[in-house]
Formats: C-alpha cells, structure tokens, sequence
C-alpha cells in the first residue's frame, strides 16, 4: 500500500454534494464528503449541515477529528453524549449504535477501518 495524501488546501474544490444525510430525522443536513479508499478503508474529509441521524450497527471503526463546527454525540448503550467541536477527537467503534446532532455545520478529516 502506498501513502494517501489529501493537500488541505483541496479539501473545499473536492467535496462532492450527496444530499440530505440518509436516515436524517431532524432539520435537513446536507452532507459532501471526499475520500479515498486503501485495502482496509477509507480516509476522507466530510461535512454535514445542522440536522440529526441515528446510527445502528456501524459496519466499520471510524476514528475523527473535527476540524470545524459543533455537534453532539450520543452513544445508545451507555447513554453518554458528547460534546463536538474543533480539535476534538472521536473513535466510534463496529457495532456502534448512538446518534449525531450537528448544531453548527461540523467538517471532520476521517478514518475507517
């Protein structure tokens, strides 16, 4: 496997608009991600308008760090919630199942394996 490189100053001119985020139940967050896939993943950089999702079962690990934006994760099993903002980092675990509620349009840079 070679080394994955996404220049920062290319993150905006390759965002691709995907529309309302799937599963939305809450306000009409409108997501563009980009990303590259390696043998055992991805690694990208996404970005979601204010609205909220649950997630069930996520079928991969994914570990984050937001670049921009605020939002709250919520995680079902435990009942914890955490707060999102710039800097911070958050590992979400296969099999994870909470929610996402994206107050200020939130940018992360991803991983997933």
């Amino acid at each position: 496997m070679s080394a994955i490189h996404i220049r920062a100053a290319e993150f905006s001119d390759l965002m691709t608009p995907q529309g309302i985020r799937a599963g939305a139940d809450s306000g009409e967050p409108m997501v563009s991600a980009t990303s590259r896939s390696f043998e055992s993943g991805s690694v990208g950089v996404w970005e979601s308008e204010p609205g909220g999702w649950p997630v069930i079962d996520r079928p991969n690990t994914e570990v984050c760090v937001i670049t921009s934006g605020a939002g709250v994760v919520t995680d079902t099993v435990t009942g914890e919630s955490y707060q999102l903002s710039a800097g911070d980092v958050l590992v979400l675990p296969k099999s994870w199942t909470g929610r996402w509620d994206v107050s200020e349009t939130l940018r992360k840079v991803f991983v997933t394996f």
